[in-house]
């Protein structure tokens, strides 16, 4: 049987008019397969009985249609069960078209609209009037808590529904709505400032102490107020929007300052964003645009705040390691402090979006893989994917569902093409069974932390998968750009510079060339991009990047950022 949607919505004409218009294969799977959308699930269920309006269109005996809007307490539209919604009709309205309608026609068709979500669900079903001595029915409908008078019930059969396309819905607010996001932001502001308070006290009595006692040096103050813009790029963007999708995980809405159109950008594409640390100095993280890249009103990012993370790992390390980690400017998170200052309004003049990561021009199947906030690349590809109407499927892994930012968004825009797997319920990817079933001409496209990257490569390598069909993307943790127990330290001779630099374990080469005041172009950080290669004219390198092909690397390129020496020298064209 065919999407029971598809018989009562798609006639000749309308299935004639989606063919013109080269939409009738995105829609050719509702007409195979099982009437599964006839029944209300808990997620269509739930969605209803969260509304507190909705849009009803009946028909006339002039075949003239006639639409309402309809409105009471959150929840009055009652979901009875699976098939049958109902919903009392208060005093006040005295035209009863709708009403008068539905006595000779009784098809129904409703539109629920979730404005601060954009998330909206249309609905065919009948129609009837509840007799006036049901009153049991009648009852069931009522509204203890709303003051109006029933004058009569409605019972809605419901025939088929379908969620529709988000785009162009624009976002509203109830009050009680704006108090609820408001609140949580403004507490979480008092508590900062509460904070600083008790740390710059705590500062300036060290200071006291130190004038005290003829101490030289003390650690200087923590900053006191974040600055209201920061950044020296030329792409000027303000904070429009935050949401807190996960305990851990914040999203950021980003709109040019000037409300002009944003730069349009491919999936997989990322910001480098500038982050002033409590020291005052200027340093940049970059975190992938994870909105669909058909907008260009705003940008989203989701920042995790990895501060637990760091202090929670930095207990593993010896007393050397922990020192070097304190000493440099990684101890402090660059996501805790977005989580702590970023707030509705600050302006940050940003570089136009880079993309390392970006999606083949291709129509061979996709299988997507995420790992943690690892998703926010791999959503925007998924949305991609989806308006191309392209065969592909996303396989999301995290500690637990709680932890898992989009996922309700995403089981709504891609339905059953998402495949979540939380640890804590026990659920884990099989990598091997995966790569083993997918299309023999499938690319897969993953992006998440350095372990679960290390085991799909190692596998894809096992399994004879072709490189040119892996596409991928690690997030660095803090950590990861710390403390490597096996680097060593080398010397490196700039040829045209005519300087010796010693490059200790803890820092990277690139790192040691920027401290000598040498402008070397450079971006991501993590040997993903190519911006900082250089040639290298003397000496071996131990490459650590995931960019360079092996004939450029057999040609002496290095990437700055993550490669080594190999022996205690090295000579680079620079």
């Amino acid at each position: 049987m065919a999407h029971k949607y598809a018989q009562l919505a798609f006639t000749d004409s309308v299935r004639a008019m989606q063919q013109e218009q080269n939409s009738r294969a995105g829609y050719a799977s509702m007409d195979q397969g099982e009437d599964y959308n006839f029944l209300l699930s808990r997620v269509e269920a739930d969605f209803i009985g969260q509304r507190d309006s909705f849009y009803m269109a009946s028909v006339s005996e002039t075949d003239w249609p006639y639409v309402q809007h309809r409105g009471g307490p959150k929840g009055f539209l009652k979901v009875l069960d699976a098939s049958t919604l109902g919903f009392a009709d208060y005093k006040g309205n005295r035209q009863y078209v709708s009403a008068g309608n539905f006595r000779n026609n009784d098809r129904v068709s409703i539109i629920f609209v979730d404005y601060p979500n954009k998330r909206r669900l249309k609905l065919m079903g009948r129609m009837s009037q509840v007799p006036e001595n049901d009153w049991q029915t009648l009852a069931s409908l009522e509204d203890d808590d709303y003051r109006a008078k029933v004058e009569r019930g409605f019972i809605i059969k419901v025939e088929a529904f379908d969620w529709n396309c988000p785009q162009h819905i624009t976002p509203r607010y109830t009050e009680s709505e704006l108090e609820s996001l408001i609140t949580p932001i403004t507490n979480e502001l008092a508590d900062v400032k509460a904070q600083l308070a008790v740390q710059l006290k705590a500062s300036l009595k060290l200071q006291q102490q130190a004038a005290s006692s003829n101490e030289a040096s003390l650690p200087a103050p923590l900053l006191a107020s974040y600055p209201q813009r920061s950044g020296e790029g030329e792409l000027p963007l303000v904070i429009s929007g935050i949401r807190q999708l996960t305990p851990r995980i914040r999203a950021i809405e980003l709109k040019h300052a000037k409300d002009e159109p944003l730069p349009d950008f491919e999936a997989g594409a990322h910001l480098v964003i500038p982050v002033i640390l409590n020291n005052g100095k200027l340093t940049h993280r970059h975190y992938s645009i994870s909105s669909n890249p058909s907008r260009t009103d705003c940008y989203e990012i989701a920042v995790l705040n990895d501060q637990s993370d760091l202090n929670e790992q930095s207990e593993s390390l010896n007393l050397k390691e922990q020192n070097e980690l304190n000493n440099s400017e990684l101890a402090e998170s660059g996501s805790a402090i977005i989580h702590q200052h970023f707030t509705l309004g600050l302006r940050i003049d940003c570089a136009q979006p880079q993309n390392y990561f970006p999606l083949e021009q291709s129509t061979a199947p996709v299988v997507l893989i995420a790992g943690g906030i690892g998703i926010t690349p791999i959503k925007a590809m998924a949305l991609t994917l989806t308006s191309q109407q392209r065969d592909f499927s996303l396989h999301y892994c995290g500690r637990s569902i709680d932890e898992m930012a989009f996922s309700d968004r995403l089981s709504r825009q891609i339905g059953n093409k998402l495949h979540l797997y939380a640890a804590a319920e026990g659920n884990k990817l099989n990598v091997e069974k995966l790569l083993t079933r997918s299309p023999s001409d499938a690319h897969f496209y993953f992006c998440g932390p350095k372990k679960m990257i290390d085991q799909l490569l190692s596998i894809a390598q096992q399994l004879g998968i072709s490189t040119n069909r892996l596409h991928f993307e690690r997030f660095i943790t803090t950590l990861d750009n710390t403390v490597d127990s096996t680097a060593k330290a080398f010397t490196v001779k700039l040829k045209r510079s005519q300087k010796l630099i010693t490059v200790s374990a803890q820092e990277s080469l690139l790192d040691a060339v920027l401290a000598q005041g040498i402008n070397v172009p450079y971006s991501c950080k993590t040997g993903a991009c190519k911006t900082c290669v250089v040639s290298v004219t003397k000496g071996n390198v131990i490459h650590k990047d995931e960019c360079l092909t092996n004939t450029e690397k057999s040609n002496k390129l290095m990437c700055l950022c993550v490669s080594r020496a190999a022996q205690d020298t090295l000579e680079l064209d620079i």
